[in-house]
């Protein structure tokens, strides 16, 4: 079994957790900043009513978006006791996008049930191909665990590919651009915050018992705690989390693997904390992504999911050579 990723008890922290203050100061002001470029960029100007009207509803989008792919990505790596899970790579992502596509074939809409729907089918695959990893030596966990994302993510591709065959041709450019990442049609931003409001909240309430968690089940059983209803509560929390963005954004990669690695490495190690800065982080790194996607080929836009690809890739690549799974 690997090592816990929220339990700063296991070893020192190699950096001085910073108290609370400070750290919402410091995110409060990042989250900013990235809203104001946000804002600014785009090859048409600057108006309040263009401002308005288009680019307050999609930075609202990027930023719920971005939050609750962060907090997926907190819960999982919490819930597999692995710091190499994330919804994009272990296929909830892929499998959400899946059943958006299927139901917009049968139904024409319906993208926030399908995308339920299917996160809660590849986590639940996940964890059931994934019984013997989860039990493996902490050498093999990792190892084994992502080698099952991605069969799981390699497959719910082939059958969105597939599925594309069955788009309508005037939505298949849409459908296409969707799938990896793309912020345009967004239109429940509001939303989408408040939903990643509620679930800090809820984190929040948990921490205590969910650091107890990251120790271990049967560690945490013997403190009391109720594990399995723990961990089908983490379960529905990253599935929730990645339908809601997948139906609005299509599948965007690694927001969720990068923002707790830098939190942790930040020395941000308890789940007190981490509850609100993860979103908080993800909601400006996907602000200044989108707001990267919309400026750098300007007046051409790019696929906000192939920006953060860029990032997170060569993370994730880094975290496997530095051996930190």
């Amino acid at each position: 079994m690997t090592p816990p990723v929220a339990n700063p008890s296991t070893h020192e922290a190699a950096v001085r957790s910073p108290s609370s203050a400070a750290l919402a100061l410091l995110l409060g002001l990042l989250v900013a900043g990235m809203l104001a470029l946000e804002l600014g960029v785009g090859a048409a100007g600057w108006s309040w009513p263009l401002v308005r009207e288009l680019r307050l509803p999609r930075a609202l989008a990027a930023a719920g978006v971005g939050a609750l792919l962060a907090q997926a990505g907190l819960a999982m790596q919490l819930l597999l006791r692995n710091p190499l899970a994330d919804p994009y790579v272990l296929g909830a992502s892929g499998g959400a996008g899946l059943g958006a596509l299927l139901m917009l074939v049968a139904f024409g809409g319906l993208l926030g049930l399908g995308s339920l729907l299917g996160a809660l089918a590849a986590l639940g695959l996940l964890l059931l191909l994934g019984r013997r990893a989860l039990a493996a030596t902490e050498e093999q966990a990792p190892a084994q665990l992502i080698l099952i994302g991605a069969m799981l993510s390699a497959v719910f591709g082939a059958c969105s590919t597939l599925t594309l065959a069955l788009v309508p041709e005037h939505s298949l450019r849409g459908a296409v651009f969707w799938l990896v990442g793309d912020l345009s049609g967004a239109t429940r931003g509001w939303l989408l915050c408040l939903l990643a409001a509620l679930l800090a909240l809820l984190l929040r309430l948990g921490a205590r018992r969910l650091d107890r968690v990251a120790l271990g089940g049967e560690q945490a059983w013997l403190l009391g705690e109720p594990v399995q209803r723990l961990r089908l509560g983490l379960v529905l929390a990253a599935a929730l989390a990645t339908a809601a963005a997948v139906s609005q954004a299509g599948a965007i990669g690694f927001v969720g693997l990068v923002v707790p690695h830098v939190l942790r490495l930040r020395g941000v190690q308890r789940m007190h904390q981490q509850a609100w800065a993860a979103p908080m982080l993800g909601a400006a790194l996907l602000l200044g992504a989108d707001a990267l996607a919309r400026g750098v080929a300007t007046p051409y836009e790019l696929p906000v999911g192939a920006i953060t690809a860029l990032v997170g890739a060569p993370v994730f690549v880094g975290l496997l050579l530095r051996g930190q799974a």
